[in-house]
């Protein structure tokens, strides 16, 4: 397939997680449509629908999907349905995760974390990864091309927090399994790169995350868009040869021993 002028226009682009006006996925998805690509969008409620008519685009370069992805049958699905609208998939974004919207997000210390936090955590963190990128790849494959990006987090791969261990196993094992994504598929032209963003001001941010964003070597917390920007690199034929990485978006705030003065 030839793209034109930017690389982008032409290209069709899933972006999980876009449910909300001021997080990254949407963000990123707006970034993909702004350039010419053909963008598909998906949440667990019907708040993408409004995120579907915010997205730039005519009828024909857009949609919008309701989907559980923790749940491989729906990820499966959803693939398939994108591939029937559009006739390819070139670019997946998995930014689905975190927490989900209507559910209970519970916490707990290490020694206190039972079999159902665990398997959440993992479920909303990694298997919507897994279940969307395996049904993803096949088409990718027989196209020869392909960007997988998936976003991951500092929390995890590279630090920890009090009660954070079923949620940063999760995200480390993001960036494993990313690693193993662009081994294996770079012979047929696919890219597979890890996003780790730091504190970011999206709309579930707490207080005390917004603390922590001042006290980066920035001194403030990221935008969603400053993450969807790197995800938007990545995604295009610019990138072709950064593939495995863990792109950290942050502030400078890991590369700093002391924080909080």
């Amino acid at each position: 397939m030839k793209t034109k002028g930017n690389g982008y226009e032409g290209r069709v682009a899933l972006v999980t997680g876009a449910g909300a006006a001021d997080g990254i996925g949407f963000a990123a998805a707006k970034l993909l449509a702004e350039a010419g690509a053909k963008v598909a969008i998906t949440s667990t409620t019907r708040r993408i629908q409004d995120r579907l008519k915010e997205l730039p685009g005519d009828a024909a370069s857009k949609a919008a999907f309701i989907a559980d992805l923790s749940d491989n049958a729906e990820a499966k699905a959803l693939v398939a349905a994108v591939k029937k609208k559009f006739g390819r998939l070139d670019i997946l974004i998995n930014n689905a995760g975190m927490v989900q919207t209507g559910k209970k997000n519970t916490a707990s210390p290490v020694e206190r974390i039972d079999d159902d936090e665990w398997r959440r955590a993992l479920s909303l963190n990694l298997d919507t990864c897994f279940f969307v990128t395996r049904a993803a790849a096949p088409i990718m494959q027989r196209q020869r091309y392909g960007r997988i990006v998936n976003v991951s987090s500092v929390s995890g791969p590279l630090v920890t927090f009090p009660r954070g261990g079923a949620y940063c196993t999760a995200k480390a094992a993001m960036t494993g399994y990313t690693r193993s994504l662009a081994l294996e598929l770079a012979p047929l032209g696919i890219t597979a790169n890890a996003i780790a963003p730091g504190w970011i001001a999206t709309g579930s941010q707490s207080a005390k995350e917004k603390r922590a964003g001042r006290n980066t070597p920035a001194r403030r917390s990221g935008r969603p868009e400053e993450v969807g920007a790197v995800a938007f690199f990545l995604a295009g034929e610019a990138a072709s040869y950064v593939t495995g990485q863990l792109i950290v978006v942050d502030g400078g705030n890991i590369i700093q021993e002391i924080k909080g003065n």
